[in-house]
């Protein structure tokens, strides 16, 4: 298999002398995977040393229109098949003009601000996520890709205070979606997941085409710093987008070059000074780099190299008054490994597992490292400093659910058979979600910094549910706080659809105990309380709207997309946040299905 590899990697270096023309201009479209992969291109183009690559445009067009043509008869594009149950993941039109909605149930407080409700989510080009099928195998898109598509909610009082309500949604307009916009038809090969010949073929064509092996995304992430608001993915810069009119503006070429990788989807403001801490992966060393970037945001700080000895997949980082939280888990992305025949990502569950607590403006020298039990984590809740603790609450499970089985044509119909497989117990027919569960639960470690000792607790309010997206009252970010909120996870749909579904959201109460005659005191469970949605309807992008002027931390309201698949209706509910249990206080009926997506938030808006 690694000879195959190898002699594919010269088999189609060999298909192009020149460097070809792009037919669009991919600026800062750098991946953390692509700059694995160009030393080995870079090798193979060392043996025709009398190759220039400053040639007449007519020669790069002919070198252009050859690889094209390769593509088209080696590499065939597969819709991948949605099911009726999947239905809610299909991709919508966009609505750049915006429509005004009304209010079907209840009432929008006086005190509620204004502003927009902002969720980010996939929503493929041309029909649908695809596979290609080649004569060196197939490979898929993963469940997770698909162009970034902001879905806007406009909260605004009219003369005399009335309500008014505007949906709008549209694309998020980077290099790789304008290219194949252009193109009308799909451009990139699918290259994360499949079989390791297909990939670095894939690899190979896209980088000899575009100058970058995948596209920029932008998909998973909304969020404002410096009065400017962005839209990310971590494999790409941010993109900044006009918040009132949903239009791109361009990426967040920040500071001039001096941070010249993707970083994470969840950037976090450091309390206090409001600078913005960013961590980004690459496939090469440094694997993982930090940044400190100012609170006007112009201007990088800090900037350090971990030194990390593998390239971790971090999702997310945590702050706390004085210290970056840092998470180094076993989920690795490894080039070498598809040389080898292998899966370019890779759960080792069997691999090293630590926190690292690093002074804001520290080095990798200065890292405080906690080995902690193997696991996946992709969301931190919050990070905190209790006496000579660091806090650090997130949601935990035993196994990924990226990458998820290896990619085929059929890859829908495996991936709901090894959700079910790996989320279902062996008694009967019960969809029960097992220990070993690839969804999450809510655990906190307690790290000593004076001792070195580690405290963990996983299953704090029980095994009733498990969640995911967290998130919290952003003013406590970093500070000890009391409440949590996050998103339950439907387990009966996890197994029909082979997607996550999240039919209610769970309020976690930390500060309060739920306790148990034959429980011991170390194993009581924490307080929470259920809202739960109508039978087949799911939510998405959930955020906490803090009251203004509110005093205590759930002054408040929680805010979300909910989609009702019996009718196919797409709508907005606003909860009182003190009110939990209660019905929502506001239902806003939209003029277009939502698809299910990633992460929200709410921006009040002064103009």
């Amino acid at each position: 298999m690694a000879a195959n590899s190898y002699a594919l990697l010269q088999v189609v270096t060999k298909c192009s002398l020149q460097k070809p023309s792009r037919p669009t201009k991919l600026e800062h479209s750098r991946n953390p995977l692509s700059s694995t992969f160009k030393p080995i291109l870079l090798r193979e183009l060392d043996h025709f040393p009398n190759i220039s690559l400053d040639v007449p445009k007519a020669i790069k067009d002919i070198s252009f229109n050859l690889l094209e043509a390769f593509v088209d008869f080696t590499c065939e594009f597969v819709d991948q098949p949605l099911l009726p149950s999947k239905s809610n993941f299909a991709p919508v039109e966009e609505m750049i003009e915006g429509t005004t909605v009304g209010i079907v149930e209840g009432k929008i407080p006086d005190d509620f601000p204004e502003g927009v409700y902002v969720r980010n989510g996939p929503n493929p080009l041309f029909g649908g996520l695809k596979s290609t099928r080649s004569i060196f195998g197939e490979s898929s898109h993963m469940w997770i890709e698909g162009e970034g598509m902001v879905h806007a909610l406009y909260l605004n009082k009219e003369n005399g205070g009335k309500w008014k309500a505007l949906y709008k949604n549209k694309h998020v307009q980077t290099d790789s979606y304008n290219m194949e916009k252009d193109r009308k038809k799909p451009g990139f090969l699918p290259a994360i997941q499949g079989d390791s010949n297909a990939i670095l073929l894939s690899y190979l064509l896209n980088l000899l085409r575009f100058g970058v092996t995948d596209k920029s995304l932008s998909n998973s992430n909304v969020f404002e710093h410096g009065n400017k608001y962005y839209s990310i993915a971590e494999n790409h810069m941010p993109q900044e987008i006009d918040i009132h009119c949903l239009q791109t503006k361009g990426n967040w070429n920040i500071l001039s070059g001096s941070w010249n990788r993707p970083f994470t989807s969840h950037p976090k403001k450091a309390p206090g000074t409001g600078e913005l801490v960013i961590i980004g992966i690459d496939g090469k060393k440094p694997y993982m780099e930090l940044g400190v970037i100012s609170a006007d945001g112009k201007k990088m700080v800090h900037k350090a190299d971990l030194m990390f000895d593998r390239c971790t997949v971090c999702h997310e980082i945590g702050v706390t008054q004085r210290y970056n939280v840092i998470m180094n888990f076993p989920l690795i992305v490894d080039i070498s490994q598809l040389v080898l025949g292998g899966q370019l990502m890779k759960f080792e569950k069997d691999g090293y597992a630590r926190i690292g607590i690093m002074p804001r403006y520290g080095d990798a020298n200065s890292i405080k490292w906690f080995e902690v039990n193997p696991c996946s984590v992709f969301h931190i809740i919050n990070c905190f400093e209790l006496n000579d603790e660091v806090v650090v609450r997130a949601c935990e499970a035993r196994q990924s659910v990226i990458p998820g089985p290896s990619s085929s044509i059929n890859h829908f119909d495996k991936f709901s058979k090894w959700l079910k497989r790996e989320t279902s117990s062996t008694n009967g027919d019960s969809h029960e979600f097992t220990k070993e569960s690839t969804f999450s639960r809510v655990c906190e470690w307690r790290l000593n910094m004076k001792t070195g000792q580690v405290k963990e607790k996983k299953n704090i309010f029980g095994d009733e549910f498990v969640m995911e997206f967290p998130f919290i009252n952003e003013k406590i970010s970093g500070f000890r706080n009391k409440f949590a909120y996050l998103q339950v996870v439907e387990s009966t749909e996890v197994s029909g659809s082979g997607f996550a579904k999240f039919g209610g959201i769970i309020k976690v109460h930390y500060e309060e105990k739920k306790t148990f005659n034959n429980m011991d005191e170390e194993d009581e469970l924490i307080k929470s309380e259920y809202h739960l949605f109508p039978k087949n309807t799911f939510c998405s992008g959930a955020s906490f709207v803090p009251k203004p002027g509110g005093i205590d931390e759930d002054d408040g309201w929680i805010i979300t997309f909910t989609h009702n698949e019996n009718e196919n209706i797409s709508q907005v509910c606003i909860i009182d946040a003190k009110k939990f249990t209660e019905e929502p206080i506001a239902i806003i009926t939209l003029s277009s299905r939502v698809p299910y997506g990633f992460h929200g938030a709410f921006m009040p808006l002064t103009s």
